[in-house]
């Protein structure tokens, strides 16, 4: 199941991807915002990632202008690997290579179809390990230091 959340800026593109997961059968908990009027993206972002965090969801969609807002919420939390993607090659390299639990979309610059092509490219991937593994165990240790 994903968590999925934005604020205004992401909104019309959130209610799109929930349009395009009910026709495919994907699940998805919904954790707001629920209109395009002005609103803060960290109260919609830490909720949708503690449900990632928490194991409530196995993943994480954020949507906001630019997807860099709702980035800089995801990666305050332990164990959440997310940045903001805008093409299908990095979605892709998101979770082969960083093993992203959370992606984060830019509403203001992608449309839908642009946005489900993202999001198949990073569902449909997997992590390569070896090299990367490493890397990921040196961003753990980085969090065992920095985030108490």
């Amino acid at each position: 199941m994903f968590a999925i959340a934005s604020d205004h800026g992401g909104y019309a593109l959130k209610e799109e991807i929930k349009k395009y997961f009910d026709e495919k059968g994907i699940e998805y908990k919904d954790f707001g915002c629920d209109s395009d009027e002005r609103t803060d993206y960290p109260i919609y972002g830490q909720a949708a990632v503690k449900a990632v965090q928490n194991k409530e969801c196995d993943r994480g969609i954020l949507i906001c202008g630019t997807g860099f807002g709702m980035t800089m919420v995801a990666n305050k939390f332990k164990g959440i690997r997310c940045a903001s993607c805008w093409n299908e090659e990095v979605g892709k390299l998101l979770k082969e290579h960083n093993n992203a639990n959370v992606i984060a979309l830019p509403g203001r610059f992608i449309n839908i179809s642009q946005a489900v092509v993202i999001l198949r490219a990073w569902i449909g991937a997997e992590f390569l390990g070896g090299r990367h593994t490493d890397r990921l165990q040196m961003i753990e240790e980085i969090e065992k230091e920095n985030m108490k």
